[in-house]
């Protein structure tokens, strides 16, 4: 298995999760926090897409998608805690676009080799991302680092364990 089939595994797997976990959830689900001081559902999932749109425009510039005027804006840490419901998307328009931004984040992985993806990562993420193709695991698993908070929710709500 090349460098690039592993990556878009990842990035296949932690999809599928993620969309499990909100397979059965509705719109107002959405808008439930795991915990206090925690993100509701929704603003999570408008980060997840916002970020990968900004992790691939540093990992392959110019690659991501544009999203919906003020998208990020809606999405960012200075508004984590508006729970107007009003002021997010539904769940069909989040994975809407949460398999635009996959798309477009597999497109570019498919469009590298494997000598630019062993080229250094962005100097602010080298750190943790020291190269290229580690910005891109990093794209590929950042859902699973809030699968979790999904699953709280789904408990809470009475929802059936899916994995």
């Amino acid at each position: 298995m090349k460098a690039q089939d592993a990556l878009r595994s990842s990035f296949n797997l932690c999809s599928m999760v993620l969309k499990s976990y909100v397979s059965d959830l509705d719109d107002a689900d959405l808008m439930q926090r795991p915990g206090e001081g925690c993100n509701h559902l929704a603003w999570q999932l408008g980060h997840l897409i916002s970020s990968e749109v900004n992790l691939l425009n540093m990992a392959a510039p110019g690659k991501g998608i544009e999203l919906p005027a003020g998208f990020d804006a809606a999405h960012s840490k200075d508004v984590c805690g508006n729970d107007d419901p009003a002021a997010f998307l539904s769940k069909a328009t989040y994975l809407e676009w949460f398999d635009k931004v996959r798309a477009s984040s597999l497109e570019a992985l498919a469009s590298l080799s494997d000598e630019e993806l062993d080229k250094p990562g962005p100097e602010h993420f080298r750190q943790f991302c020291p190269t290229v193709g580690d910005l891109f695991a990093l794209i590929a698993t950042h859902p699973m680092m809030h699968a979790g908070q999904f699953v709280i929710v789904r408990r809470r709500l009475g929802k059936p364990v899916l994995m």
